[in-house]
């Protein structure tokens, strides 16, 4: 399967471009796979960029999960994301993401998570980092 780029999944969700958002739509009408770090990308990209707010956000993530024709990397890991960006709106959906991804590092036996972030540092298996 194909897989998509940041600048892909933003022309889907923004449609801010005809002539590129034509050309994601007949690219991904084969299907195609969105990764964890694309994903987190976009929604970074929807932020800072486009200045959308949490909630629509998570409706452009809820959208892509269920598009018929993109499948997401874990899409069980991502789902347990959303609903806590949900949840918690001010943690950045990436942050959420990572919150997760460290459950599948705790599965595989890869604690602590090192982060210099002190919302992320809350999370049960990370540690916070401090700078000499």
């Amino acid at each position: 399967m194909r897989a998509v780029d940041t600048n892909v999944l933003v022309r889907l969700i923004t449609r801010d471009d005809r002539k590129r958002v034509e050309a994601a739509e007949s690219f991904v009408e084969k299907g195609a796979w969105i990764s964890h770090l694309v994903l987190a990308e976009t929604t970074w990209v929807l932020d800072s960029v486009c200045e959308l707010t949490a909630a629509q956000i998570a409706t452009a993530v809820e959208m892509l999960t269920n598009h018929e024709q993109l499948t997401i990397q874990d899409p069980d890991v991502v789902a347990l994301a959303l609903d806590s960006f949900r949840k918690r709106p001010t943690v950045c959906f990436s942050d959420n993401l990572i919150v997760e991804i460290v459950e599948i590092a705790r599965k595989n036996g890869h604690l602590p998570v090192g982060t210099f972030d002190r919302d992320l540092a809350r999370a049960d298996g990370a540690q916070r980092l401090r700078a000499p």
